[in-house]
């Protein structure tokens, strides 16, 4: 089954918690503090495997989550870092954030990867806060917290042919006639439900990878009949094969219709080196209306003064092979001319819009809570058992401004505040 959307959930591994240690030996008294770091936790990361081509591991298995650092111990023995969790996916994948639709990452070449969860380092064990005044340090760090997402992956499929045209006009026949492709066909609209690829060697030193396109209709940018779904896929194709349905009623206005429901979805498709292809010649009366057909596409087209129509006119039948061979070897010669660039979706630049440790205060019926990034973090690594510690985030919170904003907000002794998952007893 081809799957070409998939949306996911993936967290990224935990730091290990720093160690709270003293070393205890016989005949070394005063050991000190020797607590060890946390082990990183595992980022989870999107690697291109070249053996996959749909979004299909995805249908069941939704949830990924990295495993987290270990802990730190005694002897300043730093905890074991988790390893990454890799993600294969197929080449032409399109990685957004669910919740917000920006670009994380387009990856279009084997073995390519990107990281969309960092795992969070691991915390410092007390032997890292000792100093001359402070030399037994009941201090420590829990482990960062692991970043959490949703994704949606789009893939795009990479062909250096597309084989477009109205539904029923013989594209997944041409496909199965000259690969070894076996996409479904029959007599009736839509009978492509999803994208074909196949692999077709005209010699030695010539091979296309094609990609038959489900039937365009009108409207298909907008999502009328199967276009929307699968247009982007044409995105990545360099030469397009438009097959024309010689039993069509209008062949002509066909051609022109799909080409313009192709330039409303993506500009850049109409810019695409076209060859047309009448299909079904070995019916009689097709053969007798290409003379037509012919002389009508050629006044059509005139006033593209770069297009040579001759040579990108062909009158075919997929069904029997005819002058299909003299076809390929026409979309081989256009796709050696031009230069070939996979289009990239551009990727956001970060820029660091705030200060980190920017925070705001909300008032709420039964307390108050305090909400940033910086100071949250800050909550979940700290060892509220150990008194050290709870005056070091103290500490922090005084020297953010959190202590003055909730004083300013009218905070009273005994008020609860919430940060994070902690929640805190206001005293002065």
């Amino acid at each position: 089954m081809f799957i070409d959307k998939a949306e996911i959930y993936i967290q990224s591994g935990k730091g290990g918690d720093g160690a709270v240690h003293f070393r205890r030996e016989k005949y070394i008294p005063r050991g000190g503090p020797d607590g060890g770091d946390g082990g990183k936790g595992g980022h989870v990361v999107l690697e291109v495997n070249p053996h996959l081509n749909t979004l299909y591991n995805f249908r069941y298995q939704k949830r990924f989550i990295a495993k987290d650092g270990n802990h730190g111990g005694g002897k300043k023995m730093t905890g074991r870092s988790a390893s990454d969790l890799i993600i294969p996916v197929p080449a032409g994948t399109v990685v957004y954030d669910r919740d917000t639709d920006e670009v994380l990452g387009d990856l279009v070449e084997n073995g390519s990867r990107l990281v969309v969860a960092f795992g969070g380092r691991g915390g410092r064990g007390n032997a890292r806060f000792a100093n001359s005044i402070r030399q037994t340090p009941r201090l420590a760090e829990r482990g960062e917290p692991g970043q959490e997402r949703f994704l949606r992956l789009e893939l795009k499929l990479l062909a250096d042919i597309g084989i477009v045209g109205v539904p029923n006009a013989g594209k997944s026949t041409l496909l199965a006639a000259v690969t070894n492709a076996k996409p479904k066909i029959a007599a009736y609209p839509f009978t492509t439900l999803e994208p074909n690829l196949g692999v077709v060697e005209l010699d030695r030193e010539t091979t296309l990878v094609l990609a038959d396109i489900p039937g365009l209709i009108e409207g298909a940018h907008q999502g009328v009949g199967l276009g929307h779904d699968f247009l982007r896929h044409i995105q990545r194709t360099h030469v397009l094969i438009h097959i024309l349905d010689g039993l069509a009623e209008d062949p002509v206005l066909d051609f022109f219709q799909i080409n313009s429901e192709l330039a409303l979805f993506d500009p850049d498709l109409a810019d695409k080196p076209q060859i047309i292809a009448y299909n079904k010649m070995d019916i009689n009366h097709v053969q007798e209306s290409w003379k037509e057909i012919k002389k009508e596409l050629k006044k059509r087209l005139k006033q593209d003064q770069s297009l040579n129509i001759d040579d990108h006119l062909f009158a075919i039948s997929a069904a029997t092979g005819k002058d299909v061979r003299p076809l390929l070897y026409r979309a081989a010669q256009l796709l050696a001319e031009i230069p070939i660039q996979t289009k990239v979706l551009e990727q956001p630049i970060y820029r660091v819009e705030a200060d980190p440790n920017q925070f705001r205060i909300e008032r709420l019926s039964d307390g108050w809570r305090v909400i940033g990034e910086s100071i949250e973090r800050s909550a979940a690594m700290t060892y509220w058992e150990h008194y050290q510690s709870v005056n070091r985030f103290q500490r922090i919170l005084e020297a953010i401004g959190i202590d003055q904003a909730l004083r300013n907000a009218g905070i009273q002794e005994g008020d609860t505040v919430f940060i994070g998952d902690y929640e805190l007893e206001w005293q002065d």
